[in-house]
């Protein structure tokens, strides 16, 4: 979850809810994100719906986290509302990947390369943009388009020395795009570079197994 810290959270909630009210508010909204991160999204969601039925609702923090929960939980529909208000709230395309792939499921292709779009051009940072990119590509693939998804992946790639995990969900999904679109070589290539640097990463090892000759 983005947003400022902890106490400018607390500040935000007393302004809406005052003192007290504010105070469990943000008990609620800690619990919420702590289950959150520990994958408990059900319960996550339990605990911050009394928030979300007060004046509070819209603070950015609060909404953008229960759209995250409600993505988690695959509501595709309420969870692209939510990111939508947090993005209006903040002013931020911070969550934009993840409203990206909720339109992405609802198949609403137009807002997909409309977001992709707006973090291509703000180029927040290299993580957010090469996020984008993995659900702009997956989006034209789920249209039958798989020669414009890879190129799209593939365009400025390059096998970083020393790969973070955004590099590595790019090149997974650019192998896995290269498998599908029967060029086998190239997914074993990636495949191998994956195995190489980041071991274990999703399927990658029986991905390679299978594309062994």
């Amino acid at each position: 979850m983005s947003g400022g810290s902890e106490t400018d959270l607390a500040g935000l909630l007393r302004q809406r809810l005052g003192t007290e009210r504010g105070r469990w508010a943000l008990r609620q909204v800690t619990k919420a994100a702590d289950s959150f991160a520990s994958e408990y999204h059900r319960d996550a969601l339990a605990q911050l719906r009394p928030v979300m039925d007060t004046e509070a609702a819209d603070v950015p923090e609060v909404r953008e986290l229960h759209g995250l929960i409600l993505y988690r939980l695959r509501r595709w529909r309420a969870a692209a509302r939510e990111l939508e208000a947090f993005a209006t709230l903040s002013r931020s395309c911070e969550q934009g990947p993840v409203l990206a792939d909720c339109y992405r499921a609802l198949q609403r292709w137009d807002r997909v390369e409309e977001l992709w779009d707006e973090l291509r051009l703000e180029s927040p940072s290299a993580e957010l943009v090469t996020e984008g990119r993995i659900v702009a590509a997956g989006a034209l693939a789920d249209r039958g388009r798989p020669a414009e998804a890879v190129a799209l992946l593939a365009d400025g790639w390059r096998t970083p020395r020393n790969p973070q995990e955004f590099h590595l969900r790019r090149a997974y999904a650019l192998a896995d795009l290269y498998d599908r679109g029967g060029d086998q070589p190239a997914a074993r290539r990636l495949f191998a570079w994956l195995e190489r640097h980041a071991p274990g990463f999703a399927d990658t090892t029986d991905r390679l197994a299978d594309l062994s000759p």
